[in-house]
């Protein structure tokens, strides 16, 4: 394996990443902002009012991206473990 192979593979990993995480992340960036105002225009300054919908929102956001997510992860596994067995 030479260099650009290396960087090629870093480059994906980066990518799959960001296609895994990022839609539970947005979801949560969502929540948070509509929290953030609910709480600005109320003036109710609860801790717990930001973390409970949160976590439902994320659980569920999880549930529901988990079979992409999961395919995503075993077609870059699959093409990583082929490329590991073509270099043995």
């Amino acid at each position: 394996m030479n260099g650009t192979e290396a960087i090629e593979i870093g480059r994906e990993t980066i990518w799959i990443m960001l296609k895994i995480g990022a839609p539970v992340m947005l979801l949560a960036l969502a929540v948070g902002l509509a929290i953030a105002l609910f709480q600005a225009l109320t003036s109710i300054q609860e801790m717990t009012l930001t973390f409970v919908p949160k976590i439902i929102v994320i659980f569920f956001g999880v549930m529901l991206m988990l079979p992409f997510m999961l395919s995503s992860l075993t077609t870059f596994s699959q093409g990583l473990f082929d490329r590991m067995i073509a270099l043995g």
